[in-house]
């Protein structure tokens, strides 16, 4: 008996900043209702003010119309408190990269869901089987890894759990396709595709400059004119959150017990000191001047 995929017609989305922003963006675009829950007030208002900002520029670039950005933004709710998402169809947790963080999420979040409700995470590292078995529902859970920023990469990697079934992985692979979106399946390892070669080759870059290989400049300079890429790596794990890329080099070093995933001692240095990147304004490169100067 084939089931048929359930609809989606409503999305919740958990956390304001870069990534949930982002998807609220392009899942409003798509004509659908939007809740945006985070706990800090300040933090939904600098959603919305992003928003508006992100859409303006599609306007002036005729990628939208001012009608469709207007329609957009009314389509999107914000709210301080979990039960907001109890109508909810599907709810994508975009929060912090730490997995006890998005466990208490989850655990907080699932008495209020209708008992059809989807879950997906965001996350870009941690096992999809691990978060769904805190829920209700691990057959509903799935991970939807949006790239950053989301309006503008077109991809999205869908991870199946272990437990998670048919009807749950086609709906989220026909949203991803509603988004304008291509969607890349991957198995339930860790990190998934992406990061799991982007994050080893960003640990790689920062292993040169410890070893004193090329300074910040050179790396990223050699990168780009020399691979082709459009952002060194250096530059790149800036723009990511430095972070965010040791907690993905734990993930892979913890998940997958091969010394080639340690992560760089210099990596660790700059999280220890709160140098992030560009969210803090500080990272490889000092982000207080312009253009961003390499701090080493």
């Amino acid at each position: 008996m084939v089931t048929e995929p359930p609809d989606i017609r409503s999305i919740g989305i958990i956390g304001a900043g870069q990534m949930g922003n982002g998807i609220a963006h392009v899942c409003a675009l798509a004509g659908l209702p939007v809740i945006m829950v985070d706990v800090k007030p300040e933090a939904l208002t600098r959603a919305l003010a992003t928003m508006g900002r992100n859409m303006d520029r599609q306007v002036s670039r005729t990628l939208i119309t001012a009608d469709q950005r207007d329609e957009a933004l009314a389509r999107v709710s914000t709210a301080t408190d979990l039960t907001a998402l109890s109508d909810a169809d599907l709810v994508i947790e975009a929060a912090t990269e730490n997995e006890d963080v998005k466990r208490a999420i989850f655990k907080e979040l699932v008495p209020h869901l209708k008992p059809s409700a989807m879950l997906a995470s965001n996350t870009s590292s941690i096992s999809i089987t691990r978060l769904g078995a805190t829920t209700d529902r691990p057959e509903k859970f799935i991970g939807m890894h949006f790239m950053n920023p989301v309006p503008v990469m077109k991809l999205v990697e869908i991870i199946r759990g272990i437990a998670t079934d048919e009807p749950t992985f086609q709906a989220v692979k026909a949203l991803a396709h509603r988004l304008g979106k291509v969607s890349a399946v991957a198995e339930d390892f860790p990190a998934f595709i992406v990061n799991r070669i982007l994050v080893p080759m960003i640990n790689e870059a920062v292993f040169a400059l410890y070893e004193g290989v090329g300074s910040v400049s050179a790396i990223d300079d050699a990168m780009k004119l020399g691979a082709n890429h459009p952002m060194g790596p250096l530059e790149l794990a800036d723009f990511i959150g430095l972070d965010t890329c040791l907690s993905i080099m734990h993930v892979l070093y913890e998940g997958l017990a091969d010394s080639k995933y340690r992560p760089c001692p210099l990596l660790v240095k700059y999280v220890e000191a709160g140098w992030y990147g560009r969210k803090t304004g500080r990272g490889f490169y000092d982000y207080t001047q312009t253009p961003p100067r390499p701090t080493r």
